[in-house]
């Protein structure tokens, strides 16, 4: 029970992550704005992130306080947030603060849910991250519903997300932490070193940057990228882009679930190698495809959804197993402020190569962080310490 309850909090409180990506089409029929500013209305979320899980890393937040109540508190947070952007305006200044303030938010509830979830593992720690990894790729997923109807605007995005939110923080009061939490005593600075100077854990590390260089990007953009494809084909449909895109990033939730299964029996390195080796194709030429045939364009950029994030909960999973029990969620918000910090880069300089080079030479940038990604896990892979992963399957 407790489990299906954090992922479905995880679910509702993460809708507000991808509200404005959501929202931002229907924004630009009714005022102008750049892609510049599309963008920044994305990674200005991220840079809250990223500051907020610096902070909490570095105060210990996640190992030394009820993560419940830490939950319901960000949750809250970033509910009133959401719900404010109802009453500026949508592209405006004010817009960007409040996105900001949201992504400080949100640092209280991805690591916190990994690390509500991982107490309770056993045997099966792939798979448990793997669902919440899931229920991350839904609430990512699902403001993209919202605009499919043509009746339904940008203010029901933010409206329907915040209200979302509020529900988690009341539904995370009932969750029951299992008996592998461990609260640490006391504050410790140096803890938060160990991500980088462990070789093990630097190694898994550095595989997240490679997976995350490609993936938020491709979940910001691929929205854009469905549109502009079908306009220049110059099919008049304006609820298919949102659906395919809603289709490609839920199919995310199926990778993750059948990458932790995978992971636990085949071992953690295998698994993410040979997700970002697929993933990473499918960036190389889903983009020289543009204005091609809608279906051809949709399977390719539903395989790109499965393998993107079918590896994604394995990197926080080797966290978990690489690093000692009481610093494990230091750890995990540590590796997860690393890793949005480069979805900054790859997030706004999108918008630029998109406009002057095109969605062939956007898209096959990403490819980059995979092929890094396969040689961090590979070298991890050959690491004596490889043998605590999975129970020895590496």
């Amino acid at each position: 029970m407790s489990i299906r309850l954090i992922l479905l909090c995880q679910v509702l409180t993460l809708s507000v992550w991808f509200a404005s990506t959501a929202a931002l089409p229907s924004i630009a029929i009714l005022e102008p704005i750049s892609s510049a500013r599309m963008a920044a209305m994305t990674s200005v979320l991220q840079v809250g992130f990223v500051i907020g899980t610096l902070f909490s890393a570095f105060l210990n937040l996640a190992d030394r306080f009820d993560p419940k109540n830490f939950f319901a508190a960000s949750a809250v947070a970033a509910a009133a947030t959401t719900a404010a952007l109802l009453v500026v305006s949508p592209a405006g200044n004010e817009a960007l603060v409040l996105r900001f303030v949201t992504g400080i938010s949100l640092a209280g509830i991805y690591p916190v849910g990994m690390r509500m979830v991982a107490s309770r593992a056993t045997n099966d720690l792939g798979k448990l991250v793997g669902l919440l990894v899931g229920a991350l790729t839904i609430g990512s997923a699902l403001p993209h519903l919202f605009t499919i109807g043509e009746t339904w605007d940008w203010k029901l995005v933010y409206a329907v997300a915040s209200i979302a939110a509020l529900a988690a923080a009341c539904l995370v009061r009932f969750v029951k932490l299992g008996p592998a939490f461990t609260r640490a005593q006391r504050f410790d600075p140096h803890v938060a070193k160990a991500a980088w100077l462990k070789r093990p854990v630097r190694l898994a590390n550095l595989g997240y940057l490679g997976h995350m260089w490609e993936l938020y990007a491709m979940w910001a953009w691929i929205g854009m990228f469905f549109r502009a494809s079908l306009d220049a084909r110059g099919v008049d449909q304006p609820g298919l882009a949102p659906a395919a895109t809603f289709l490609v990033i839920a199919a995310g939730a199926l990778g993750a679930l059948v990458g932790g299964r995978l992971a636990d029996r085949y071992g953690r390195t295998a698994v993410t190698i040979c997700s970002m080796a697929i993933s990473g194709s499918c960036a190389l030429s889903v983009g020289w495809l543009f204005g091609g045939p809608p279906l051809l364009i949709l399977v390719v950029a539903v395989v790109w959804g499965i393998s993107i994030i079918a590896d994604s909960a394995q990197f926080s999973a080797c966290g978990v197993e690489l690093s000692p029990a009481e610093s494990v969620g230091t750890m995990l918000t540590i590796q997860i402020s690393m890793g949005f910090a480069v979805t900054l880069v790859t997030i706004q300089s999108m918008g630029f190569v998109v406009s002057h080079l095109g969605w062939g030479i956007g898209f096959s940038m990403l490819a980059v962080g995979p092929l890094f990604g396969c040689l961090a896990m590979w070298l991890l892979r050959r690491d004596p310490a490889s043998h605590l992963l999975a129970n020895g399957r590496k």
